[in-house]
């Protein structure tokens, strides 16, 4: 995870340039696709990582008494809330060349 949280991707909407994103696979489709799946990947890590951390917090009582806040786990969801989104990371990482993709349906000839 600590890639993501050095990440620096951008925290608003950005507009790409679009012969910028397609280079690398000569088509826009392949090249969304390629960086939609990146960003599937990234949000599910997140997601695991999140759910760790807040399972710390957890009690495992099952009483109905009241939950009290705890700060601590209110600081982590923060945090992570902070963080940029899956799919501004995964076009970060693509323009910084950190994905690696091939197409399997070419040849070797």
């Amino acid at each position: 995870m600590t890639k993501y949280r050095e990440s620096k991707a951008a925290l608003n909407s950005k507009t790409y340039d679009r012969n910028i994103i397609e280079a690398p696979t000569e088509n826009i489709y392949e090249a969304l696709a390629i960086i939609a799946k990146r960003s599937i990947q990234i949000n599910l890590d997140i997601k695991k990582e999140l759910h760790e951390k807040l399972e710390e917090f957890a009690t495992h009582n099952d009483s109905l008494e009241e939950i009290f806040e705890n700060k601590e786990q209110i600081e982590v969801s923060r945090f992570y809330e902070r963080l940029p989104k899956p799919h501004a990371m995964a076009v970060e990482e693509w323009l910084n060349e950190k994905i690696y993709h091939r197409n399997t349906e070419e040849s070797n000839d």
